[in-house]
């Protein structure tokens, strides 16, 4: 059961290791673009090059949909970056239902856990596969992997990596719950942490805001969705950033340079945009940016 790229490694590796996949469970088809012409999703592509059965349900409650399952007569369900499922679904197989959580649990339990690792400053994170409870992320852990985040890397880097790592830990797990091996751990919720689902509104830069903190917010939200800033009406994405060392005068999001690098002043130290996008436009350089768009040195980004 999953849906976006993030899962495609792990139904990969099963897929591989010649597991018996009685269905693959994913998001209806949207439409999108100018023509709403239905997409499919990653997971959906995959099992349909790879000859998989299908199940796109609407509602996971639809007792229909439930008696589907049932009459898979599957031993095990396996989750990647899926929908919350209800007890009447996870209770089915025989062995339970497991799930990859891209943070190391209890840590940043919710949507967006890769996000906001790097937003939050963590210099490590991981993946976790547990047993499914009622709680969201709740439920005991059986595995574990930990990864290093690079001081530069950007959530897009991060979600490659960790999706790669966790398809390993599926599989691992999978075979523990296989050989009778698999044991449990119980969270411990006094350090649990929250990751919720980012919203656009919620990416505006704050310039008041140290230049490390502003970076690690460039970063955990680079590619998707993107900070922003908004000049002379134009929202601008900044998707790189570095940290100056070098001190400058001037006040809080101001434009300190703006020829060949483009240079912000913050509410602690200064930033160098290295990557950005004009709204409707490709993403680009700075230096190709300010070929032809125009800043005035003193404009101000807050």
């Amino acid at each position: 059961m999953g849906t976006p790229e993030f899962a495609v490694p792990s139904l990969k590796i099963l897929n591989d290791n010649k597991y018996a996949i009685v269905s693959v469970v994913t998001a209806p088809d949207k439409p999108s673009g100018r023509g709403l012409h239905n997409t499919i999703s990653p997971i959906k592509n995959f099992a349909l090059k790879n000859h998989l059965p299908i199940l796109q349900p609407d509602n996971l409650k639809n007792p229909s949909f439930i008696q589907n399952l049932k009459s898979l007569n599957a031993e095990l369900f396996v989750v990647v970056a899926f929908r919350i499922l209800p007890p009447d679904v996870f209770r089915i197989p025989s062995l339970g239902t497991f799930n990859l959580h891209a943070s190391l649990l209890p840590k940043y339990r919710g949507a967006a856990p890769i996000n906001w690792a790097i937003i939050c400053g963590e210099k490590e994170t991981g993946v976790t596969t547990f047993f499914l409870q009622e709680t969201v992320d709740t439920g005991g852990i059986i595995l574990q992997a930990r990864l290093p985040i690079g001081p530069d890397e950007t959530a897009g880097e991060l979600h490659d990596r960790l999706s790669e790592i966790g398809a390993e830990i599926v599989l691992h797990t999978l075979r523990l719950i296989e050989s009778g091996k698999a044991s449990s751990q119980t969270q411990n919720d006094s350090l649990s942490s929250k990751a919720p689902k980012i919203f656009k509104e919620n990416c505006r830069i704050d310039w008041r805001k140290s230049a490390l903190e502003i970076h690690n917010f460039i970063r955990g939200l680079s590619p998707h969705p993107g900070a922003f800033v908004i000049h002379t009406g134009t929202l601008l994405k900044i998707y790189r950033s570095k940290i100056l060392l070098e001190s400058y005068y001037g006040e809080t999001g101001d434009i300190l340079k703006a020829d060949n690098t483009l240079i912000v002043k913050t509410g602690n130290g200064v930033l160098e945009i290295i990557e950005i996008q004009q709204e409707g436009k490709k993403k680009m350089s700075v230096q190709e940016f300010l070929r032809g768009y125009r800043f005035s040195k003193g404009d101000n980004l807050s």
